[in-house]
C-alpha cells in the first residue's frame, strides 16, 4: 500500500469528498479533456471500482463505471460546460454515507447562461475512496437547454 493511500485511507468521508471537489474544480478549471488537464487528482480520491449514476434525462446521463468511466463522464462535462462548481454544501453523514445539499453553479460552453441551481447527491466513500455517487438535479429542462 502506497503511502498516499495510507492517508487517503484515513480521511473522512468529509475529507474525501472535499478533495474531489477541490480536484474537479481544478480540472474544469483548466479546461476539461480539451485543455490538457489531468484526471489524476479525481482518480486519486475514487475507488477503481467506483459508479456514478446520472439520470438518463440529461445529455450525459447513464451509468459510468470504474476511473475510465467516470473520466468519460468528465470529458463529456468539460465539452458542455467551461465552469462548474459545487458552492454552498451542507454534509450529512451515516457512516460512510454522505447526503450532500448544495448549489451547482455552471456555464454552458455552448450558450455562455450560467446556471446556479440546487443540487443533491448521495456519496458513498470506503477505505477513504469514493465508491458510489448518485446526483439529484433541480430543473433538468434548464440544463437540457443550456447544452
Amino acid at each position: 500500500m502506497s503511502e498516499q493511500r495510507v492517508e487517503a485511507a484515513s480521511s473522512s468521508p468529509v475529507d474525501v469528498i472535499k478533495r474531489f471537489y477541490a480536484a474537479e474544480g481544478a480540472y474544469m478549471a483548466a479546461g476539461g479533456a480539451a485543455g490538457g488537464a489531468s484526471f489524476a487528482g479525481m482518480a486519486e480520491v475514487l475507488d477503481p471500482a467506483v459508479v456514478l449514476h446520472q439520470t438518463p434525462d440529461l445529455p450525459w446521463g447513464g451509468d459510468y463505471r470504474g476511473h475510465a468511466g467516470y473520466e468519460a463522464w468528465a470529458r463529456k462535462m468539460s465539452e458542455a460546460f467551461d465552469q462548474l462548481a459545487v458552492e454552498d454544501t451542507q454534509m450529512l453523514t451515516a457512516g460512510d454515507t454522505l447526503v450532500i445539499l448544495c448549489r451547482l453553479v455552471t456555464r454552458s460552453r455552448k450558450t455562455g447562461q450560467t446556471l446556479d441551481l440546487p443540487m443533491a447527491q448521495v456519496v458513498r466513500v470506503r477505505s477513504g475512496r469514493i465508491t458510489e455517487f448518485r446526483p439529484f438535479y433541480w430543473n433538468v429542462p434548464a440544463y437540457q437547454a443550456a447544452v
